[in-house]
């Protein structure tokens, strides 16, 4: 039985990003105490949504239902030395807190706040209740909301496999059929494996529409055993299930994964397929495709001096170039950095890095955090 002679805890901060040592913070406090009300507390000028803060630690400690996670806006100035300012920040705690009162089950008042901060002895002041410091010297954890802003890459270790997953560089390679997607995509995980360190773990995502062919064409001919691609009859429900199921892959490559996730296609790319078989949109794809975490890169596979192969479930050669205008004129559509690909396997992977190097040194860019002001 562990001890937890704590009513309510209380665990605040920016989470700019959420790290592990923010986990071990959140961790300590719900092992000791009955109930847990985390804060994260973030400024209108930071770049990462609080909402997205929010659904990481969720997500994190989905398995402790003890523990209620509330976001609140903070634009108030950081001084420590303030007496107005300091009672202006906890008043938004207590809001904060209110409100998680008000969304979840109410909650006896707070009698601890956990922090790794010298400012941890003030604040539990303002609650009247006690003061658990943790990892004051970041010995167990190593690592800041500064150092992560600073490199995502080199801190990558000290995140979880839930903010990786929010955090990765998803780049995807999309194309018409038989133009080297599979081969770039595959080519382009291999190429950035080989780099070492935290890239050595880099997660290639396979189309899982192409298997998924495979199976109706098996069902198919089980039925008709001359049939052939063309006989398989498709409907919308196949397209929603491809591409809820390439998200799901998706999103569990990303939690594994090194901070880039090469996939081959995305559900983004399933909706215009649906298009070309269907004849028309469709708006369950559609949403599942803008359910999507954020892209940083599409590469398009070009046709040009790419034989036409034909694998048995393949449309044929004569809708290469229909196809591929259709992507051309999708990805002018929207807003994600795209490029498109020419030449040897070995020209069009050595392109796709530059570019993607190139991106990468302004991804993870985070807007600064309100200053810290120094006491008079």
């Amino acid at each position: 039985m562990t001890r937890q002679p704590f009513r309510h805890g209380l665990v605040i901060g920016k989470f700019y990003p959420p790290h592990l040592g923010h986990e071990y913070l959140i961790r300590s406090a719900a092992l000791h105490s009955r109930a847990v009300t985390v804060a994260v507390l973030g400024s209108s000028a930071e770049s990462l949504s609080i909402a997205r803060r929010v659904q990481w630690l969720q997500s994190a400690f989905a398995d402790s239902p003890h523990v209620r996670v509330i976001g609140a806006v903070d634009d108030v100035p950081v001084n420590y030395g303030d007496e107005g300012i300091w009672r202006a920040h906890v008043n938004i705690m207590r809001e904060a807190v209110a409100l998680a009162d008000k969304t979840c089950a109410p909650l006896p008042p707070v009698d601890a706040v956990f922090t790794s901060e010298p400012y941890g002895d003030r604040l539990a002041s303002y609650f009247q209740c006690a003061h658990v410091c943790l990892d004051h010297s970041r010995a167990l954890y190593p690592t800041s909301g500064t150092a992560v802003r600073s490199s995502v890459p080199g801190q990558w270790h000290m995140l979880s496999p839930t903010v990786q997953a929010g955090l990765a560089m998803r780049v995807v390679v999309l194309g018409a059929e038989s133009t080297g997607t599979t081969t770039l995509s595959q080519d382009l995980a291999q190429a950035l494996r080989a780099r070492g360190g935290v890239w050595a773990n880099t997660q290639w995502v396979a189309e899982y529409g192409r298997e998924y062919s495979a199976n109706l064409l098996a069902l198919a001919k089980a039925a008709a055993p001359g049939a052939t691609a063309q006989n398989i009859a498709w409907h919308t429900t196949d397209f929603t299930h491809v591409a809820h199921e390439q998200c799901r892959r998706e999103n569990a490559a990303a939690a594994r994964g090194s901070p880039v996730l090469v996939c081959d296609t995305d559900a983004w790319t399933t909706r215009i397929w649906h298009v070309r078989y269907m004849g028309s949109a469709s708006a369950a794809v559609d949403a599942t495709a803008a359910s999507m975490p954020p892209r940083a890169l599409y590469i398009l596979t070009s046709a040009r001096g790419v034989p036409f192969e034909d694998d048995g479930l393949r449309d044929g050669e004569h809708l290469r170039s229909w196809m591929e205008q259709r992507f051309r004129d999708e990805l002018r559509a929207q807003d994600v950095p795209w490029i498109e690909v020419h030449g040897t396997p070995q020209a069009r992977c050595q392109t796709a890095l530059d570019s993607l190097d190139a991106l990468a040194a302004r991804h993870w860019r985070f807007a600064p955090p309100l200053p810290t002001v120094a006491a008079e």
